[in-house]
């Protein structure tokens, strides 16, 4: 029968072979010793079960000596649960058994079941004894179960053997691992003599709760009393100086592993990886990996992981590859180490590790299931992260977390809540990081109630001191432009990190709140000292203020950050909205390295200061340098480089250079494309860009609809508008805008008419901008009561355009007196006009001739604190040269800010000819005629100086100007007449 039960398993069936023996069995009770000698052979799972079934079978199953025999068996082949099922079959379980089942139990992670038998025993009446607790007590400590744990000890001081050294042991691991580090250094000094192990868990407890300081005042103790440190030790040692990052400790630290001889250590050799991986040593670590003799699977994922964890995944997948080729058979950890960062390395890699993952049988691991979830999810897989989710029937709560973060992730907010509630639900009660992805959903939907409630359950279950949780609500409340929140939040928070004053900054500055954010940043560097992110965080709120922004700059200097490329992109943007281009430069110049942000911000710098030709030259150098992926120009370059070309040629270069490198015409680019061909009127390559872009864009539409007022040729631009309503897109306010443009060139007042309806039936003359056109428009057609009307009928108007709009209208129609009116009736309602007002008026006074009216107009703004410009000087020198104040408006041209100006000069040259002051007429025809040419746009100034000395009789000197003339290649264009 030994024979048989080796070569075949047991099973019932087989048993019934021998009937002699079930008979005799079943009858004679002292035949047990046959059963008993039988057992040691049955070493598979399938015999147990049987030789389990046949005790029920022959109601044997309260045999306590077989039973009890039964289950030492199953412990010792490691089969807990079919020993579990029996030892509940036992009344009167022996403390020995006990503490055989707790062995086992905890030997294969059952903790819960540690507990379970644990109490079962106690409740029988069971004793414990030293060998019991520590099982116990580590189970607490897995499980987190401070109360019971509490209770445990009380068990152990109540039974004496509080001063065992062993239990002294597990208890001081246990409350280390639950967080109170009081108790457990309580505890370690209560022991009279602790051994290393009791001096590793005390210095584990600290390492694991990071009180680094601790961890090393205990390290010196421990040698101080002579106890040598071992590979535990060390181990416990390592992540502290892993967290400082400071590569010679860890140079040091390895130095004294090796002296004592554990360097060789395989419990050792990864945490070694990890410090010089922690401290950005990589080949450190690799020659760790390296000169390790033997390497285990923690060897392997050690290195892994030191890649993964300083975004190398391509080393990461490399070793790998290397891992399966050795034949070294990877495990969970390999997999949870390798799939949170590969989502850089594309889905198809992703796929291949998915593939390992079913081979080697892991598909079902939970743990597994959470990180291609959580991949899936980050590269926009939703789908896939959701069969993951479905997939599996015991959910914990780290997977419903991952669910509930894959969907905030990927913008499916609701769904993320949806996640949120159905998690409760399902028994699991949210943690920080479940009211962190939460927290992140409200403020995607900007739902603010919801994240106050998320808010309220966090205090309610004492959530809300975690500091990563207090962040999220920090950024919460910022986003939903709830300062006062934060700042309650924030000045409460016991302890804040460097993120905790970022985030408040960061939350000022989107905010507005610009100053408020500077007295933030002044507050924290009282506190803690800033890094990178602050000092990004805080250049925004310069741009207005170069002074402030030179020193956030010399705060970088000094902290030695300007080396990163993201700051110093900042920093050119914050430049180049202050207007210091030379600082611009002497930034971008002194980058250790530059990618295509660096060269977009600079350029974006040249086009917004009409720096054309440094902005075709930096990017001939940007091209030059396109080697690598980061620096090649994309579309974004293209659109700032675009409005620099100042010859058609360099725009089709351009143009050229997008389709040759593949560049997208998204419909920014291709709108940009047409503008600059608009801009040197050439109208059919617009219509060719026009006709591949996407027809279902308005920006398209308005793009070709302008390009065609660009080159004044306003019917073709309503042949568009009209063909856009045929397609059945509806037009924005900018469509509108163009419209009216189109009506103003063609100067009918019946189409205004018909677009003033079509614009009221839509409801686009609620908009400021719109209602401006409208009037100018009518104004401009002929109709100034209709944009009076408009003016009157538009509600409150403290729009100073509005009032700029129809002031000029009254001046171009010679209604100075209403234009004045307009004006002082603006001043009466605490109206304060701005430069274009004023214009507007003082071109009214001039078209009206009232000077006098015009003077104070023109004091007042100076009045007002406006500094004239050219355009205000024009005004007044049309004005003295309309009633004859000729000298003083040549004096005015004369004293012009930046020299002379050609239309100034232009405007008196024509008084000069209308009141007859033909030798002030010949003076200022002789300075015109040594102007730069490219100053005089058109034959105007040389027309009305040839006609001055014609009307003089100085034909001589006519003649010598019209001799200019063609030598300058001016030609006037001949009249012509409707007439008949």
């Amino acid at each position: 029968m030994a024979r048989f039960s080796v070569q075949k398993p047991f099973s019932p069936n087989s048993w019934s072979r021998f009937p002699l023996f079930n008979r005799r069995l079943h009858t004679n009770p002292q035949l047990t010793d046959q059963f008993l000698s039988l057992l040691p052979f049955c070493r598979k799972n399938q015999d147990l079960r049987a030789l389990k079934s046949l005790l029920i079978l022959h109601g044997l199953i309260t045999h306590q000596p077989l039973i009890k025999q039964f289950i030492s068996q199953c412990c010792n082949v490691g089969f807990p649960d079919l020993a579990l099922s029996a030892f509940k079959t036992i009344e009167t379980p022996s403390l020995y058994l006990q503490n055989l089942l707790l062995r086992t139990l905890s030997d294969n992670g059952l903790f819960e079941d540690v507990v379970l038998v644990y109490r079962k025993c106690r409740n029988s009446g069971l004793s414990s004894d030293n060998y019991t607790y520590p099982f116990v007590v580590k189970a607490c400590a897995v499980l987190c179960d401070v109360r019971f744990g509490n209770t445990v000890h009380c068990s152990v001081l109540r039974t004496g053997f509080g001063e065992n050294l062993v239990v002294q042991t597990a208890l001081l691991d246990f409350y280390s691992k639950v967080g109170e580090m009081a108790n457990a250094r309580k505890l370690f000094d209560e022991i009279p003599q602790p051994d290393s192990v009791a001096w590793n868990a005390l210095i584990s407890g600290y390492s694991l709760n990071g009180l680094d300081y601790e961890v090393l005042r205990v390290f010196q103790d421990m040698r101080f009393v002579g106890v040598k440190p071992n590979a535990s030790t060390l181990a416990s040692i390592f992540p502290v100086f892993s967290r400082a990052a400071v590569n010679d400790i860890a140079i040091s630290l390895h130095g004294l592993a090796y002296k004592l001889g554990y360097s060789e250590d395989e419990s050792l050799v990864p945490a070694l990886i990890s410090m010089y991986a922690n401290c950005g040593d990589l080949s450190a670590a690799r020659d760790v990996f390296d000169t390790s003799s033997r390497k285990n699977a923690a060897i392997w994922n050690a290195v892994i992981s030191a890649y993964t964890r300083n975004h190398k995944p391509e080393n990461a997948l490399s070793m790998f590859q290397t891992m399966i080729t050795d034949e070294m058979k990877p495990n969970i950890v390999t997999f949870v180490s390798l799939l949170p960062s590969s989502e850089n390395l594309g889905i198809r890699c992703i796929e291949s590790f998915h593939t390992y993952v079913i081979k080697f049988g892991f598909e079902k691991e939970i743990s597994i299931i959470t990180a291609l979830l959580s991949v899936y999810a980050k590269l926009g897989n939703i789908d896939s992260a959701k069969f993951f989710f479905h997939n599996v029937r015991l959910k914990n709560r780290l997977l419903w977390n991952s669910m509930v973060s894959a969907y905030a992730g990927n913008g499916v907010w609701g769904r993320s809540l949806d996640s949120f509630s159905l998690m409760q639900k399902d028994g699991f009660k949210p943690d920080s990081i479940s009211i962190i992805s939460v927290l992140s959903s409200c403020s995607g939907l900007k739902a603010t109630l919801l994240g106050k409630s998320a808010h309220a359950f966090t205090i309610k279950n004492d959530i809300d001191s975690n500091l990563n949780v207090s962040n999220a609500f920090l950024a919460f409340y910022c986003n939903c432009c709830e300062l006062v929140y934060s700042f309650r939040i924030f000045d409460r928070m016991v302890l804040k990190s460097v993120v905790s004053w970022n985030t408040m900054i960061s939350g000022c500055v989107n905010n507005g709140e610009l100053e408020r954010a500077m007295l933030v940043f002044d507050r924290m560097r009282q506190n803690v000292n800033f890094d990178l992110v602050t000092l990004i965080s805080i250049l925004p709120s310069c741009h207005e203020n170069p002074i402030l922004g030179l020193n956030i700059h010399s705060f970088a200097v000094k902290t030695g950050l300007t080396t990163d490329v993201s700051l110093c992109n900042a920093l050119v943007s914050i430049y180049v909205n202050c207007g210091d281009l030379d600082s611009v430069r002497l930034v971008f110049d002194d980058m250790p390295r530059r990618t295509v942000v660096s060269w977009n911000a600079i350029l974006t710098g040249c086009r917004l200061h009409n720096l054309q030709t440094e902005a075709i030259e930096l990017f001939k150098e940007m091209t030059k340098e396109e080697e690598e992926e980061d620096r090649k120009p994309n579309y974004v370059t293209l659109l700032n480089v675009l409005p620099s070309c100042y010859t058609l040629l360099q725009g089709k270069s351009i143009h050229a250079y997008a389709f040759r490198r593949w560049v997208p015409l998204e419909t920014p680019l291709l709108t940009s494309l047409m503008i600059m061909y608009a801009r040197f009127e050439n109208l059919a390559s617009c219509t060719r860009l026009f006709s591949v872009g996407d027809k279902t864009n308005i920006s398209l539409w308005n793009t070709i609809i302008s390009s065609h007022l660009l080159s004044q040729n306003g019917a073709s631009a309503f042949s568009f508008f009209i063909e856009l309503l045929r397609n059945e897109i509806n037009p924005d306010d900018v469509t509108i805008l163009n419209l009216v443009s189109a009506c103003v060139h063609l100067k009918s007042l019946q189409i205004s008419n018909s677009v003033l309806s079509y614009v009221v039936r839509k409801g686009f003359d609620k908009d400021v901008a719109v209602r401006n056109s409208l009037i100018d428009m009518y104004a401009k057609c002929g109709s100034i009561s209709t944009a009076r009307m408009l003016f009157e009928d538009g509600g409150p108007r403290t729009d100073p355009v509005s009032w700029s709009s129809i002031i000029n209208g009254y001046g171009l129609h010679g209604d100075g007196v209403e234009a004045l009116a307009l004006y002082s009736r603006m001043k009466l309602l605490n109206l304060r006009p701005d430069k274009v007002t004023y214009t507007s008026i003082l071109s009214a006074c001039s078209h009206a001739g009232l000077f006098e009216q015009g003077l104070m107009v023109f004091d007042a703004m100076i009045g007002d604190g406006i500094l004239p410009g050219v355009e205000h000087y024009g005004c007044m020198v049309d004005l003295l040269g309309r009633t004859g104040r000729l000298d003083e408006a040549y004096e005015i041209v004369k004293n012009l800010p930046g020299g002379s100006n050609v239309n100034a000069l232009e405007s008196v040259l024509g008084a000069c000819l209308s009141h007859g002051n033909y030798s002030l007429g010949e003076e200022i025809g002789r300075h015109l005629l040594v102007l730069d040419v490219k100053k005089i746009k058109d034959c105007g100034p040389y027309v009305i100086l040839h006609n001055i000395y014609a009307a003089a009789g100085k034909w001589v000197e006519a003649n010598n100007v019209r001799m200019v003339m063609q030598q300058k290649q001016f030609s006037k264009d001949p009249g012509f007449s409707f007439g008949v």
